[in-house]
């Protein structure tokens, strides 16, 4: 039988537990033709059931780019990019996405909503800026990467994950992209991943690596005009969110210079169509 999803964890073999329990899940999924790919990221694959196969990167690429090179691995024409750290408790979630996939042509990309085992959603792992309800399914401009599904041709259009970003942001370009190839983005509160509450504190060189991916992310997809207001709405929140904070100002404001000072990859605008459809729907790129 042909292999109709392909599933992409990337680990760097410090978590083989959740790791392990991640790709359980995965193989327990019914009613779909599904393989697993496992990336070590800095990590030669190792402990894993038979029938998984590995990807070995002789040192850490980051999050995106590490996920690319799985998917040049990949056989199916549905992905799944599941968290190392995460896991599908309903044996049923890839069957209902390929439902999803096959019942709306123009549907690229859909989050599954993600909670603790204990069952709580944190607000920010919900992808809309206002409307935290996790309750509550709708189309969105950003993904929270953990538990994805997309089709890959959708992908490919959209020209894969942001290599260049290491970490931070690359659910927004990914999303941004997939609607300007055509399709759209949902949040779908009906299908659940585990993943464990962690502290969302950021280090400075995490506040460095936000804030010139932001300007990045603005530079690589948004007409000029829209660019420049992003950027500069996100600076001011930020310094806002960290005035009583020097350092943490201090890195974001670097982090942010950098990003206008490099090169953060093609330039690659999205068509002010795609900039209408965003602000018909309450979230215009200039926030």
């Amino acid at each position: 039988m042909s292999v109709t999803w392909s599933a992409v964890l990337l680990s760097q073999g410090d978590r083989p537990v959740e790791l392990r329990a991640a790709v359980d899940s995965l193989l327990a999924q019914q009613d779909v033709s599904l393989e697993v790919i496992v990336v070590g990221n800095g990590w030669d694959p190792v402990g894993l059931p038979d029938g998984v196969r590995t990807v070995y990167l002789k040192k850490n690429l980051g999050i995106p780019k590490g996920r690319n090179k799985g998917v040049r691995e990949t056989k199916g024409k549905y992905l799944y990019f599941l968290d190392d750290d995460a896991m599908l408790p309903e044996a049923d979630t890839v069957a209902r996405v390929e439902r999803m996939f096959v019942e709306k042509a123009h549907l690229g990309m859909v989050q599954t909503r993600i909670s603790s085992p204990g069952g709580v959603t944190a607000k920010r792992w919900v992808p809309r800026m206002r409307d935290k309800d996790p309750l509550r399914s709708s189309e969105v401009f950003s993904v929270l990467e953990g538990s994805v599904a997309v089709r890959k041709r959708a992908l490919s259009n959209a020209s894969g994950w942001a290599s260049r970003f290491f970490y931070a942001h690359e659910g927004i370009e990914l999303a941004w992209r997939v609607w300007d190839a055509g399709y759209t983005v949902e949040y779908r509160a009906d299908l659940v991943a585990h993943h464990p509450l962690v502290d969302p504190a950021r280090h400075d060189d995490q506040l460095w690596l936000n804030a010139r991916n932001r300007v990045w992310l603005a530079k690589r997809n948004l007409p000029c005009p829209v660019a420049v207001a992003y950027v500069v709405n996100w600076t001011a929140v930020s310094v806002l969110r960290n005035i009583r904070h020097p350092a943490s100002t201090g890195a974001w404001l670097k982090g942010a210079g950098n990003g206008i000072r490099t090169d953060g990859g093609k330039r690659r605008p999205m068509s002010w169509r795609t900039v209408w459809a965003m602000t018909k729907r309450g979230r215009p790129p200039i926030i």
